[in-house]
């Protein structure tokens, strides 16, 4: 039987593309999921709603370029909170030279575009490829 997650999916304040939130949540869903959506927050309050929601996973989407801070901020916020356990994968464009710092910043996945949506739920929840 799959593993059921509760997954808050979120993007950096200043990141207006969605799209691919959307199609995960939708994937997420479907897989029998609970997904948290939230869009425009500031790293506090997705620490915040991730302990309120008691979340199991992070999923960070960026296409402008503040992944460095806005994921760092809310992995440093989580192990604040001891809220370490909590999985954290970030998908968009993220450039080579950024991907290994976001990597030792605790990330345990970063997903380019073109990944599919039956992928990031299948690391997510430990199947293949997780």
């Amino acid at each position: 039987m799959p593993v059921r997650l509760k997954v808050l999916l979120t993007k950096s304040a200043l990141d207006a593309h969605d799209r691919g939130l959307r199609v995960i949540a939708h994937a997420l869903r479907d897989a029998g999921n609970e997904v948290v959506f939230t869009r425009f927050e500031l790293p506090q309050e997705v620490v915040k709603a991730a302990q309120e929601e008691d979340v199991d996973a992070i999923g960070i989407s960026s296409f402008m370029g503040a992944h460095g801070y806005f994921v760092e901020e809310i992995v440093g916020g989580l192990q604040a909170r001891g809220l370490g356990h909590i999985r954290v994968v970030v998908g968009g464009i993220i450039p080579d030279e950024d991907k290994a710092r976001l990597l030792e910043a605790g990330v345990a996945r970063i997903f380019p575009p073109g990944t599919s949506p039956q992928e990031v739920t299948d690391f997510l929840s430990g199947g293949a490829g997780g």
